[in-house]
Protein backbone atom coordinates (compact mmCIF):
# COMPACT_ATOMS: atom_id res chain seq x y z
CA UNK A 1 0.00 0.00 0.00
CA UNK A 2 2.80 2.42 0.92
CA UNK A 3 4.73 1.58 -2.23
CA UNK A 4 1.68 2.28 -4.35
CA UNK A 5 1.20 5.74 -2.96
CA UNK A 6 4.90 6.58 -3.09
CA UNK A 7 4.97 5.63 -6.75
CA UNK A 8 1.96 7.82 -7.46
CA UNK A 9 3.36 10.78 -5.56
CA UNK A 10 6.74 10.48 -7.30
CA UNK A 11 5.05 10.45 -10.68
CA UNK A 12 2.89 13.46 -9.92
CA UNK A 13 5.12 15.70 -7.79
CA UNK A 14 8.01 17.27 -9.62
CA UNK A 15 9.22 19.52 -6.81
CA UNK A 16 9.54 16.91 -4.09
CA UNK A 17 10.34 13.63 -5.81
CA UNK A 18 12.67 12.48 -8.51
CA UNK A 19 12.11 9.67 -10.97
CA UNK A 20 12.88 6.28 -9.49
CA UNK A 21 14.38 3.41 -11.47
CA UNK A 22 11.86 1.03 -13.02
CA UNK A 23 10.66 -1.30 -10.30
CA UNK A 24 8.22 -4.12 -10.22
CA UNK A 25 6.48 -4.29 -13.62
CA UNK A 26 3.20 -5.26 -12.00
CA UNK A 27 3.30 -2.17 -9.79
CA UNK A 28 4.22 0.04 -12.75
CA UNK A 29 1.25 -1.31 -14.68
CA UNK A 30 -1.02 -0.64 -11.71
CA UNK A 31 0.19 2.96 -11.41
CA UNK A 32 -0.18 3.55 -15.17
CA UNK A 33 -3.71 2.20 -15.07
CA UNK A 34 -4.60 4.32 -12.05
CA UNK A 35 -3.20 7.47 -13.64
CA UNK A 36 -5.38 6.92 -16.70
CA UNK A 37 -8.44 6.80 -14.46
CA UNK A 38 -7.58 9.97 -12.56
CA UNK A 39 -9.03 13.32 -13.52
CA UNK A 40 -6.74 16.34 -13.74
CA UNK A 41 -8.22 17.62 -10.48
CA UNK A 42 -7.44 14.33 -8.73
CA UNK A 43 -3.86 14.42 -10.01
CA UNK A 44 -3.41 17.95 -8.71
CA UNK A 45 -5.04 16.86 -5.46
CA UNK A 46 -2.33 14.25 -4.90
CA UNK A 47 0.13 17.14 -4.57
CA UNK A 48 -2.00 18.76 -1.88
CA UNK A 49 -0.80 18.43 1.71
CA UNK A 50 -2.70 19.34 4.87
CA UNK A 51 -1.32 19.84 8.30
CA UNK A 52 -3.08 17.82 11.00
CA UNK A 53 -6.26 19.80 11.61
CA UNK A 54 -7.44 18.93 15.11
CA UNK A 55 -6.39 19.02 18.73
CA UNK A 56 -4.70 15.75 19.64
CA UNK A 57 -6.50 15.52 22.99
CA UNK A 58 -9.88 16.79 21.82
CA UNK A 59 -12.66 15.79 19.44
CA UNK A 60 -12.15 15.93 15.70
CA UNK A 61 -13.85 19.11 14.43
CA UNK A 62 -16.14 18.75 11.44
CA UNK A 63 -17.30 22.32 10.97
CA UNK A 64 -15.93 25.45 9.31
CA UNK A 65 -12.56 25.15 7.61
CA UNK A 66 -12.08 21.61 8.90
CA UNK A 67 -15.36 20.57 7.27
CA UNK A 68 -14.00 21.61 3.88
CA UNK A 69 -10.86 19.58 4.49
CA UNK A 70 -12.93 16.48 5.19
CA UNK A 71 -14.76 17.09 1.93
CA UNK A 72 -11.46 17.29 0.11
CA UNK A 73 -10.44 13.96 1.61
CA UNK A 74 -13.62 12.35 0.33
CA UNK A 75 -13.07 13.87 -3.11
CA UNK A 76 -9.56 12.41 -3.35
CA UNK A 77 -7.99 15.87 -3.38
CA UNK A 78 -5.38 15.30 -0.68
CA UNK A 79 -2.17 13.32 -1.09
CA UNK A 80 -0.61 13.70 2.34
CA UNK A 81 -1.37 14.88 5.85
CA UNK A 82 1.45 16.06 8.10
CA UNK A 83 1.92 16.02 11.87
CA UNK A 84 -0.91 13.65 12.74
CA UNK A 85 -0.29 12.08 16.14
CA UNK A 86 -1.60 8.70 17.15
CA UNK A 87 -2.52 5.71 15.04
CA UNK A 88 -6.22 6.15 15.86
CA UNK A 89 -6.23 9.58 14.19
CA UNK A 90 -4.22 8.20 11.29
CA UNK A 91 -6.72 5.38 10.86
CA UNK A 92 -9.70 7.76 10.90
CA UNK A 93 -8.34 9.81 8.03
CA UNK A 94 -7.08 6.82 6.08
CA UNK A 95 -10.44 5.11 6.27
CA UNK A 96 -12.19 8.19 4.91
CA UNK A 97 -9.89 8.33 1.89
CA UNK A 98 -9.72 4.61 1.15
CA UNK A 99 -13.42 3.86 1.67
CA UNK A 100 -15.13 7.07 0.57
CA UNK A 101 -13.04 8.63 -2.21
CA UNK A 102 -13.63 7.56 -5.81
CA UNK A 103 -10.29 5.77 -6.33
CA UNK A 104 -9.36 4.99 -2.72
CA UNK A 105 -5.76 6.21 -3.03
CA UNK A 106 -4.31 6.10 0.51
CA UNK A 107 -2.72 9.08 2.22
CA UNK A 108 0.90 9.57 3.11
CA UNK A 109 1.43 10.60 6.73
CA UNK A 110 4.54 12.74 7.16
CA UNK A 111 6.30 13.75 10.34
CA UNK A 112 9.66 15.25 11.30
CA UNK A 113 11.37 12.12 12.63
CA UNK A 114 14.75 13.80 12.93
CA UNK A 115 16.66 12.14 15.78
CA UNK A 116 14.38 9.51 17.17
CA UNK A 117 10.65 9.36 17.72
CA UNK A 118 9.55 8.00 21.10
CA UNK A 119 13.14 7.13 21.97
CA UNK A 120 15.34 10.17 21.38
CA UNK A 121 18.87 9.90 20.03
CA UNK A 122 21.54 12.63 20.07
CA UNK A 123 20.97 15.43 17.57
CA UNK A 124 22.34 14.65 14.08
CA UNK A 125 25.37 16.93 14.54
CA UNK A 126 26.29 15.08 17.74
CA UNK A 127 25.83 11.71 16.03
CA UNK A 128 28.07 12.92 13.22
CA UNK A 129 30.83 13.71 15.71
CA UNK A 130 30.99 10.01 16.56
CA UNK A 131 31.79 8.90 12.98
CA UNK A 132 30.01 5.69 13.97
CA UNK A 133 28.00 4.94 10.84
CA UNK A 134 26.65 1.65 12.19
CA UNK A 135 25.26 3.31 15.31
CA UNK A 136 23.78 6.16 13.25
CA UNK A 137 22.01 3.71 10.95
CA UNK A 138 20.66 1.79 13.96
CA UNK A 139 19.43 5.05 15.48
CA UNK A 140 17.41 5.78 12.33
CA UNK A 141 16.16 2.17 12.25
CA UNK A 142 14.81 2.45 15.80
CA UNK A 143 13.14 5.77 14.92
CA UNK A 144 11.53 4.21 11.84
CA UNK A 145 10.17 1.27 13.81
CA UNK A 146 8.64 3.54 16.44
CA UNK A 147 7.23 6.05 13.94
CA UNK A 148 5.75 3.42 11.63
CA UNK A 149 4.01 1.82 14.62
CA UNK A 150 1.86 4.94 15.01
CA UNK A 151 1.02 5.27 11.33
CA UNK A 152 3.81 7.52 10.06
CA UNK A 153 5.23 6.46 6.72
CA UNK A 154 7.26 9.48 5.61
CA UNK A 155 9.94 11.50 7.41
CA UNK A 156 11.59 14.77 6.44
CA UNK A 157 15.08 13.55 7.21
CA UNK A 158 17.98 13.27 6.79
CA UNK A 159 19.01 16.88 6.34
CA UNK A 160 22.16 16.58 4.26
CA UNK A 161 22.90 20.29 3.89
CA UNK A 162 26.53 21.18 4.43
CA UNK A 163 26.97 24.27 6.57
CA UNK A 164 30.09 26.21 7.48
CA UNK A 165 28.51 29.15 9.28
CA UNK A 166 27.85 28.52 12.97
CA UNK A 167 25.38 31.41 13.01
CA UNK A 168 22.89 29.38 10.97
CA UNK A 169 20.18 28.11 13.31
CA UNK A 170 19.80 24.65 11.74
CA UNK A 171 23.39 23.46 11.83
CA UNK A 172 22.46 20.84 14.41
CA UNK A 173 20.17 19.00 11.97
CA UNK A 174 23.03 18.05 9.65
CA UNK A 175 26.46 16.50 9.78
CA UNK A 176 28.44 19.73 9.81
CA UNK A 177 30.95 21.15 7.36
CA UNK A 178 32.46 18.14 5.59
CA UNK A 179 30.76 16.77 2.43
CA UNK A 180 32.48 13.37 2.69
CA UNK A 181 31.20 12.77 6.22
CA UNK A 182 27.85 14.31 5.35
CA UNK A 183 27.42 11.90 2.45
CA UNK A 184 28.32 8.85 4.53
CA UNK A 185 25.94 9.78 7.31
CA UNK A 186 23.16 10.65 4.88
CA UNK A 187 23.40 7.17 3.37
CA UNK A 188 23.41 5.52 6.80
CA UNK A 189 20.29 7.37 7.86
CA UNK A 190 18.47 6.64 4.59
CA UNK A 191 19.19 2.94 5.06
CA UNK A 192 18.04 3.09 8.65
CA UNK A 193 14.75 4.77 7.84
CA UNK A 194 13.91 2.80 4.69
CA UNK A 195 15.41 -0.59 5.53
CA UNK A 196 15.80 -3.12 2.75
CA UNK A 197 12.15 -3.13 1.69
CA UNK A 198 9.99 -0.03 1.92
CA UNK A 199 6.82 -2.13 1.69
CA UNK A 200 7.65 -3.58 5.12
CA UNK A 201 5.44 -2.24 7.91
CA UNK A 202 8.37 -1.03 10.03
CA UNK A 203 9.94 1.29 7.45
CA UNK A 204 9.36 4.92 6.49
CA UNK A 205 10.32 6.87 3.39
CA UNK A 206 13.27 9.20 3.90
CA UNK A 207 13.74 12.71 2.52
CA UNK A 208 17.10 14.22 1.56
CA UNK A 209 16.83 17.95 2.18
CA UNK A 210 17.15 20.82 1.27
CA UNK A 211 18.14 20.79 -2.38
CA UNK A 212 20.28 22.74 -2.65
CA UNK A 213 22.48 25.20 -0.80
CA UNK A 214 20.15 25.81 2.12
CA UNK A 215 23.05 25.60 4.56
CA UNK A 216 24.88 28.43 2.78
CA UNK A 217 22.34 31.15 3.60
CA UNK A 218 24.16 34.48 3.76
CA UNK A 219 25.09 35.63 7.27
CA UNK A 220 23.57 32.44 8.64
CA UNK A 221 20.07 33.90 8.39
CA UNK A 222 17.53 31.16 7.78
CA UNK A 223 15.84 31.37 4.35
CA UNK A 224 18.25 34.10 3.29
CA UNK A 225 19.63 34.26 -0.24
CA UNK A 226 22.50 31.97 -1.31
CA UNK A 227 25.33 33.03 -3.58
CA UNK A 228 27.71 30.16 -4.38
CA UNK A 229 29.99 29.28 -7.25
CA UNK A 230 30.02 26.19 -9.42
CA UNK A 231 32.98 24.66 -7.59
CA UNK A 232 31.23 24.88 -4.22
CA UNK A 233 28.04 23.44 -5.64
CA UNK A 234 29.69 20.41 -7.21
CA UNK A 235 32.35 19.71 -4.58
CA UNK A 236 30.62 20.65 -1.33
CA UNK A 237 26.84 20.98 -1.66
CA UNK A 238 25.88 18.28 -4.18
CA UNK A 239 27.88 15.21 -2.96
CA UNK A 240 25.64 14.31 0.02
CA UNK A 241 22.54 14.55 -2.18
CA UNK A 242 24.18 12.42 -4.84
CA UNK A 243 25.03 9.79 -2.25
CA UNK A 244 21.47 9.82 -0.88
CA UNK A 245 19.97 9.41 -4.35
CA UNK A 246 22.35 6.54 -5.13
CA UNK A 247 21.23 4.87 -1.89
CA UNK A 248 17.63 5.04 -3.18
CA UNK A 249 16.25 7.80 -0.98
CA UNK A 250 12.58 8.02 -1.92
CA UNK A 251 12.00 11.76 -1.75
CA UNK A 252 13.97 15.00 -2.01
CA UNK A 253 12.84 18.31 -0.55
CA UNK A 254 13.56 21.64 -2.21
CA UNK A 255 15.55 24.38 -0.60
CA UNK A 256 13.56 27.46 0.34
CA UNK A 257 16.18 29.97 -0.73
CA UNK A 258 16.95 32.06 -3.76
CA UNK A 259 20.03 30.37 -5.23
CA UNK A 260 22.27 32.62 -7.32
CA UNK A 261 19.33 34.86 -8.10
CA UNK A 262 16.75 32.12 -8.87
CA UNK A 263 14.32 30.59 -6.33
CA UNK A 264 15.18 26.93 -5.72
CA UNK A 265 11.60 25.88 -6.41
CA UNK A 266 11.78 27.41 -9.90
CA UNK A 267 15.41 26.66 -10.58
CA UNK A 268 15.66 24.59 -13.77
CA UNK A 269 19.37 23.97 -13.27
CA UNK A 270 18.80 22.46 -9.81
CA UNK A 271 15.50 20.65 -10.25
CA UNK A 272 15.70 19.38 -13.81
CA UNK A 273 19.29 19.48 -15.02
CA UNK A 274 20.89 18.17 -11.80
CA UNK A 275 18.29 16.39 -9.65
CA UNK A 276 16.32 14.72 -12.43
CA UNK A 277 18.83 14.78 -15.26
CA UNK A 278 21.96 13.63 -13.46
Amino acid sequence: MKKQLLSIICLLTSTICFAQPAGNSRMNAFVDSLLKEMTLLEKVGQMNQYNGFWEVTGPVPKEGNAKQKYEHLRMGLVGAVLNVKGNENVRKLQEIVVKESRLGIPLLFGFDVVHGHKTLSPIPLAEAASWDLEAIEKSARVAAIEASAVGINWTFAPMVDISRDARWGRVMEGAGEDPYLGAKIGVARVRGFQGNDLSANNTIAATAKHFAGYGFAEAGKDYNTVDVGTSTLYNVIFPPFKAAVESDVKTVMNSFNVINGIPATANKFLQRDILKGR
